[in-house]
């Protein structure tokens, strides 16, 4: 598509302050924070249906009510700082952040979201901060907010740095945006600020002078699709998942005779009959398919990385809204010959048992693992048979309505994607619905979009 027509202009710019002063000092950075500082903004918005206001109330509505959310995430307004004995801090200074108006009044909804084709290369201009890193937020504002008019519509872009926040902060301080501006009060869920878990660690993470560099190269040729899977679809790849064909060889699968699997490096072991998730399903039957759209070599190992909250798994649990990243990233490996001929209950039973034993244990151990060899996050995919699945269909990315409506659509920018990246949204319809945005290399997507053990289930 020629850049004319879907060229985005930029109206004004400014910084929003918070209303009030922070009365947090500093934040520090965690072992679960340090690691995203090699890691590009979070970069996620909605497209909304047009508001009841003209442009000039409309902007004027969204900045106030900007500056009244980060009376409440006061970090957001902040900056990165390294003292000198090597931790990292966010400066909550009030230095504000960086808000765009911006207009392209050519581009309509039923335009950019119609029919099976690729994700609009529009999307990717709704956002600011492109190709920065996190360790930028030593100089750059922690956030920013550009608000875009479409002909019939409106989207908000947030992008909040990823040492800062998770998904579960990020759409946190999103929701409370939306609910500020429709008059709101007293925020619903306030952000826990404390810092008196294992991740607030006395380790220093080495960083390059200059800053740390990208670890993927983020000029590849890509493909990005939105795959949208109901809820029925999804209950049936959970039924064959949990419904294997064949009764697995208990000694190939490291059981004993009980049928009970024991688990390397658990302290307990895992029933083999225990439900595999429906998320978990969805995952193994994306994982079957792109390594079959990928004709890699049978004697090849493929791995399915999957970031986990850890708020809930540590004990005692943190706070739901502990704020800042408390996440680990789990590794399930296999061969693809062993992947791609077994049934999906076998590649999805993998999944469910990595997840299921990442207890208080095995987040416990993760610490002491970075905290013995502290080191930026590999974001990428180095041997080409690597997916990495980010965000989550539970994260209430639906409940952005700031006074006009639900939105229309939740789309992503142009940060930390390359060849297997996927992130899973729920769907607009709710009701256990999932939409995975899926990025892969373009001869890669085109296998995955004639494999009919997947596509049939895409709606």
């Amino acid at each position: 598509m020629p850049a004319s027509s879907s060229s985005v202009t930029t109206v004004s710019k400014c910084t929003v302050y918070p209303e009030q002063k922070s009365t947090i000092k500093t934040l520090k950075l965690s072992v679960s924070d340090l690691p995203m500082l090699s890691c590009q903004y979070i970069q996620k918005g909605v497209l909304l249906p047009k508001p009841p206001l003209q442009t000039e109330p409309l902007i004027s509505l969204l900045k106030l009510s900007l500056s009244r959310t980060l009376n409440h995430f006061p970090a957001l307004a902040g900056r990165l700082s390294t003292h000198q004995n090597g931790h990292v801090y966010v400066l909550c200074n009030d230095t504000g952040v960086e808000f765009t108006h911006s207009k392209a009044p050519h581009l309509f909804t039923e335009q950019i979201l119609s029919g099976p084709d690729d994700v609009h290369c529009c999307f990717k201009q709704f956002f600011a901060f492109d190709n920065t890193l996190s360790y930028a937020g030593h100089h750059k504002p922690i956030a920013a907010v550009q608000v875009t008019e479409l002909g019939d519509a409106v989207f908000i872009g947030c992008t909040v740095n990823h040492a800062v926040v998770d998904g579960t902060s990020f759409w946190n301080f999103f929701n409370t945006f939306a609910e500020v501006c429709k008059g709101v009060k007293t925020i619903p869920k306030s952000p826990d600020f404390r810092r008196n878990c294992v991740f607030n660690s006395p380790a220093v993470l080495p960083v390059p002078a200059g800053g740390p560099a990208a670890t993927f190269s983020g000029d590849e040729p890509l493909r990005e699709r939105i795959l949208h899977f109901s809820r029925e679809a999804i209950l049936k790849m959970k039924f064959r998942a949990n419904s294997p064909v064949q009764k697995p060889d208990m000694s190939d699968l490291g059981c004993n005779n009980n049928g009970w699997k024991t688990v390397s490096g658990c302290n307990g072991k895992l029933n083999v009959t225990s439900e595999i998730s429906s998320f978990q399903s969805l995952c193994a039957q994306l994982w079957r398919s792109v390594t079959r759209a990928r004709k890699l070599e049978g004697t090849k190992t493929t791995t399915f990385r999957m970031a986990v909250n850890c708020r809930h798994r540590l004990e005692p649990k943190l706070e739901p809204l502990y704020f800042g990243n408390l996440i680990q990233s789990i590794p399930t490996v296999a061969r693809v010959d062993e992947l791609l001929s077994r049934d999906l209950s076998w590649g999805a039973d993998l999944l469910h048992e990595n997840v299921v034993t990442h207890d208080n244990v095995a987040v416990r151990r993760g610490v002491k693992d970075w905290e013995s060899n502290p080191r930026l996050f590999p974001l990428g995919n180095f041997d080409g048979a690597m997916i990495t699945m980010g965000s989550s269909p539970r994260f209430p990315m639906y409940d952005n309505d700031f006074g006009w409506g639900r939105p229309l659509a939740v789309r992503s920018g142009r940060a930390n994607k390359f060849d297997g990246k996927i992130s899973a949204f729920p769907g607009r319809e709710g009701n256990g619905s999932v939409d995975l945005e899926v990025v892969l290399a373009p001869q890669t997507m085109a296998g995955l979009e004639m494999d009919m053990e997947i596509m049939q289930y895409v709606s």
